[in-house]
């Protein structure tokens, strides 16, 4: 067999174990607001969060990467317009509070990649050249990052909502999230806020 005949049976092998990486990550589906332990619900709107902080959690959102090896705590948050009026999201605001009450904005996935600050080069007095590695992807950069990110701007009657906020934190017993900006779009008043312990009750 030709070398060229040989690459031929490779690449769809190489495509198969491709497709299995990302089955998980493809496949994810959330719950609706109501099906999550942490829920709660005021003027027509539902609202579920769920923080993913192991490994087991996040394979399904985010395949082999996992956010908080990275110091990127992800949070789902998923809504349920319960109500009759129209609810307006794109002045949307969560925050993670920690138990000292310390409100930690959320960053956009956009952002993630950049978290980290660059290494520095190390300084040898060692006289012959150094041999110089490729440098590793920042896997902050996956595209299922900003795939998962919540994006919904507008909640109509009936209609459901959801995704991740992203927060440079870990995660401790007892916080929660702060969530405000929800407008009901048929008065042009804002919404009460929400606190919803992240922790199962």
């Amino acid at each position: 067999m030709t070398r060229l005949g040989k690459k031929l049976l490779i690449l769809p092998a190489l495509t198969l174990l491709c497709i299995a990486a990302d089955k998980d990550a493809a496949s994810f589906r959330a719950k609706p607001a109501a099906e999550y332990p942490n829920n709660t619900r005021q003027e027509g709107l539902r609202v579920g969060v769920e923080a993913y902080t192991s490994a087991e959690q996040t394979k399904a959102p985010f395949g082999k990467l996992n956010p908080n090896d990275h110091g990127v705590l992800p949070i789902l948050v998923a809504m349920q317009n319960e109500g009759k009026n129209v609810i307006k999201l794109d002045r949307l605001k969560v925050e993670y509070v920690d138990v000292q009450k310390r409100h930690i904005d959320n960053i956009p996935a956009s952002q993630l990649p950049y978290l980290k600050s660059p290494e520095r080069p190390k300084v040898s007095a060692n006289p012959i050249p150094p041999i110089f590695q490729r440098k590793k992807k920042n896997e902050l950069m996956a595209p299922e990052l900003d795939q998962r990110g919540f994006a919904a701007r507008m909640l109509p009657p009936g209609e459901s909502a959801h995704g991740f906020f992203y927060f440079q934190s870990t995660h401790e017993p007892g916080a929660m999230l702060y969530i405000t900006g929800m407008v009901n779009a048929a008065s042009g008043q804002e919404m009460f806020y929400f606190e919803v312990p992240l922790d199962p009750k």
